[in-house]
Parts: C-alpha cells; sequence; structure tokens
C-alpha cells in the first residue's frame, strides 16, 4: 500500500469505490482464479459499476442502513461487488461459510439476522443485475465496518461485528511487516484463504488502498505457486496447512518465488520443519508469523530469522500488545510456566473495545484490568517471547497428565508417509483420555504401519505424549479454510 494513501481524505467505503472507478477507470485491480484454472481480471470501472448495480438491486429489496448482508459466496468477483455493493446503501457485510451443512448454516443465519443472504443459488440473480441501470446512489455509511463468523471453541455461532463506521481508512491496510522495514509503494496481493475468513475478507482494504489482488477461488497448492510465478505475488497470508501443502508440491524447490517480499503466516502456530522449509524456498527474514484473533485482543509477531534464535516462539507484543499468563484462578504465572494466555491491545485500529458480539457463545474470559483470553494456553521467556502449548478446550487429560494436541502434530507430521494429521483425545477406560491420531497418508494405497508411526513418535515425543491409537483417512475434514472441528472428530467416535 503506498505511503500517499494515508493522506487520503476520509470518505465511506462507498464513496472510495466510486472515488477508485473515477481516478482509475481502466486500471486492473482484481484478478480472479476460477476452480478450472481459468482466470479473468475485472478494472476498478466494472467493480464500480457493477457494486452499484448490485447496490440498487438490494435497495429494491428493502436493504438500507444499518441492516446487514450475509455474503454465503465462495472467493469469487461476485463476493467482492456483492461487499462492496453493501457497503454503498450503508449495510454491513457479513461473509458466512458455505461449507457447512443446511442445519448449521440456519443456526448461523438466525444470529446474523440478514436482511439479505447470498449464496450460490443467488448468483444467476447477481449477474442478471448486469443488465440494471447504474443507479445514482447517496453517500451513506453503514454504522459497522464488517462483521466474521466465529464458533470458537464452544461450537455455538458468534458474530464479531467490528464497531468502526464503514469509512475508508488507509491504516487499516498498511501491513504489519511495515513497522519494521520499507513497503513497496504498490503489493501484488494473493488471496488464498476463503473470503468467509478473516485473512480472507480483510484483502478488500488491500484493494481499496491501491493494491492489486490475485483470488483463488479455492485454495490449491499447484494454483497457488502458478499464481505467485505469473503475477509475480509480492505477499500473501496462510496457515500452515496451506503452506506445507505447497512446500509438498513436487519440484517446488525449482519454483520461482523471488517476486515475494514476505509472507504473513497465522491461524496456528507452524512446525519447526515447516518454518526451516520455508527457510530454504524463500528465507527465514521473508517470513512473518503472527499469532492474534479477530476480536482484535492484541498481536504478537516475529520474523523467521529471529525465529532462529527462539524456535517455536509467536514473538513478542506489537502495537501496545501486552502478554500475560495466568492461571485457572487469574493469579499470573512465572516464566516458563504454561497457563492461559492473556492479550491487551494498545489503542488503535486494533483495541478490544473496537467490537461487539451477536449470538449466545460463551464470551472470553477477561480480567478488571482489560487483559482477555481467547482460551488458547502457552508461556514466556525470560525475554517476553510467548510460546502457545494449544487451545485449553483442546488439551488431552491421559493418565492425569496434560497433552497437547498441537505439539504431537507437529511431531508426526514430519514422517514421509503422513500427508496431513489432526491429533484428538478420545474417551479411555484405563486412561480417562487416550492420544489418538488421525493420519492421512501420502500414499493412500500404501499408508504406513501403526506400530511404524507409534515407533517414530516415541523417538521425538515423551511416552505418555504418543498417540496410543491411530486411524487412517482417505483426507482430513478441514474446511476451506483449512480449519479442522476437533469436537465434531471426537463426537464422531463416540466422545
Amino acid at each position: 500500500m503506498s505511503t500517499a494513501a494515508a493522506e487520503v481524505i476520509p470518505v465511506s467505503i462507498g464513496g472510495r469505490i466510486r472515488q477508485l472507478g473515477a481516478e482509475q477507470p481502466d486500471v486492473p485491480a482484481l484478478w480472479c482464479v476460477a476452480l478450472d484454472g481459468a482466470e479473468s481480471s475485472f478494472t476498478w470501472e466494472w467493480l464500480d459499476r457493477r457494486s452499484s448495480q448490485i447496490a440498487g438491486a438490494f435497495g429494491a429489496r428493502g436493504v438500507g442502513v444499518g441492516d446487514r448482508v450475509s455474503l454465503g459466496l465462495r472467493n469469487s468477483p461476485q463476493m467482492v461487488v456483492a461487499a462492496f455493493a453493501a457497503w454503498k446503501v450503508g449495510a454491513v457485510p457479513v461473509p458466512v461459510r458455505w461449507d457447512v451443512p443446511d442445519w448449521e448454516l440456519a443456526r448461523v443465519l438466525e444470529v446474523i439476522a440478514p436482511k439479505v443472504h447470498l449464496s450460490a443459488a443467488d448468483l444467476d440473480w447477481i449477474d442478471a443485475t448486469a443488465g440494471d441501470p447504474v443507479p445514482d446512489l447517496p453517500e451513506v455509511t453503514a454504522p459497522h465496518l464488517q462483521g466474521i463468523c466465529s464458533s470458537g471453541s464452544t461450537g455455538l455461532p458468534k458474530v464479531i461485528v467490528n464497531e468502526r463506521p464503514a469509512i475508508y481508512d488507509a491504516r487499516m491496510a498498511i501491513p504489519v511487516v511495515a513497522a519494521w522495514r520499507t513497503v513497496a509503494p504498490t503489493q501484488t496481493v494473493l488471496v488464498m484463504a476463503p473470503m468467509y475468513h478473516a485473512n480472507g475478507f480483510t484483502t478488500l482494504y488491500n484493494l481499496l488502498a491501491g493494491d492489486r489482488l490475485i483470488v483463488l477461488t479455492k485454495f490449491d497448492a499447484a494454483k497457488a505457486v502458478d499464481a505467485i510465478e505469473r503475477h509475480k505475488i509480492s505477499q500473501f497470508t496462510a496457515a500452515p496447512t496451506m503452506l506445507q501443502r505447497i512446500a509438498d508440491l513436487p519440484g517446488v524447490d525449482a519454483r520461482d518465488f523471488s517476486s515475494i517480499e514476505w509472507i504473513t503466516q497465522g491461524a496456528a502456530p507452524m512446525p519447526p520443519s515447516l518454518v526451516h522449509r520455508w527457510a530454504k524456498l524463500i528465507g527465514p527474514e521473508k517470513i512473518f508469523m503472527i499469532y492474534g484473533m479477530t476480536e482484535g485482543l492484541g498481536f504478537t509477531a516475529l520474523f523467521g530469522d529471529e525465529w532462529m534464535g527462539r524456535q517455536g516462539s509467536v514473538g513478542r507484543g506489537i502495537r501496545g500488545t501486552e502478554v500475560r499468563i495466568l492461571d485457572p484462578a487469574g493469579d499470573e504465572l512465572p516464566t516458563g510456566e504454561i497457563g492461559d494466555v492473556y492479550l491487551r491491545s494498545g489503542a488503535g485500529l486494533n483495541s478490544v473495545g473496537g467490537y461487539h458480539y451477536l449470538g449466545a457463545a460463551p464470551r472470553m474470559r477477561t480480567t478488571e484490568d482489560g487483559f482477555a483470553t481467547a482460551g488458547d494456553m502457552g508461556h514466556l521467556d525470560e525475554d517476553g517471547y510467548l510460546y502457545l502449548a494449544d487451545r485449553r478446550v483442546d488439551m488431552i487429560i491421559t493418565g492425569g497428565a496434560n497433552v497437547f494436541p498441537a505439539e504431537v502434530e507437529a511431531a508426526l507430521i514430519d514422517h514421509p508417509a503422513i500427508a496431513d494429521i489432526v491429533v484428538i483425545g478420545l474417551r479411555d477406560e484405563e486412561w480417562g483420555r487416550r492420544v489418538h491420531a488421525l493420519v492421512e497418508p501420502a500414499d493412500k494405497a500404501n499408508p504406513p504401519a501403526e506400530t511404524e508411526l507409534i515407533a517414530y513418535a516415541k523417538s521425538r515425543l515423551t511416552t505418555y505424549k504418543v498417540p496410543k491409537t491411530i486411524e487412517f483417512l482417505d483426507a482430513i475434514p478441514r474446511s476451506e479454510a483449512t480449519k479442522v472441528n476437533r469436537g465434531a472428530l471426537v463426537a464422531a467416535r463416540g466422545g
């Protein structure tokens, strides 16, 4: 994002779209890579015109200032212009997952209470608006910037609504890495995450700030690498599973990643072996690891070259974030001791006061002085670097000992016969809970022997952390954002 963008006079987001449509009508701003690999590009004139046409259609359906519009659409040009259209009529866009069963979607929509919900069934309706006249829309501002859906660790729908009005603020698109290094004026950003996820949806603010977006309809490792080479991608955000799948591509070491200025890794800590793998692909100084959550409690971060001296860390607090490790009674724990991770954000764009919640899901635990926890556990070292263990709700107590699934997964993912793995705790008469590994074999026709994997785990883990049972699956059931629902996996196996 250009430095000059920070000097733009504040306008509504709808006004910013019209501004770009007038000032840069023929500039291609958005590229979309379809499921079949076909690619299309879209100019600012097209984005402005089509979003105004859809905004007019929203108005005809009664959508107005303060209403919520839920967007159950895949990454696509229709998703982008529908979000823009919501802002143009003063509505609050709320992207929602499309990869859930109908009963679960119904629960989410009950919480959102949208004036209009768009799903794949509405694509024809969206496309039909292309023949509508372009309305002269009034200048309006949505009272809230956006909503993002989250079930957290409870499984109950929760919508996190950003309290800020939908005023274009270029600071929202300033990358965090700009605090460490000079950032090129215009970035070419690859969007691999589904736009129902915060990491995907918030790239729209990059687009509004003048960056170019290359959007994958669905994450595919091979298509991602092709896009990096073809478009000279300068940055992207990815979850560890995405990075693992890219790193596992045949011949990936010979591919051209020279355009990449940095990658941002979030969602979960990276296994150390994966950090080293990407350090060889692009250089450790280009790997930016950040820990935070949609609620904006605060952030910790560090670059890969700094991580090399503190392997496993997710960094120290940035942007004024403070970190505490507390026990269940709320008392602060000493250095090195695992407890609940509490964050307190500094003032500014990501302050904790900038959000409210819809839905009956339990709220996060907070302290009287403004620290809050999302349920993660970890410890601090003597220099204030944070190391995550896992979520408290995912911790397995087996034979009276605590086992963190993430540690077991990180130990086993290096086995060459394993493509993906998730570890859960299942009821067990002897152990209370037993450590159970769900494994997706690299070669499904020739999976490794269970005894081989257990022996491998014993060579890398303390005995009580070693999986007692292993189950082979054709594919780990992950969402489009590559997240996994451990609770559902446990329930499907009898609890």
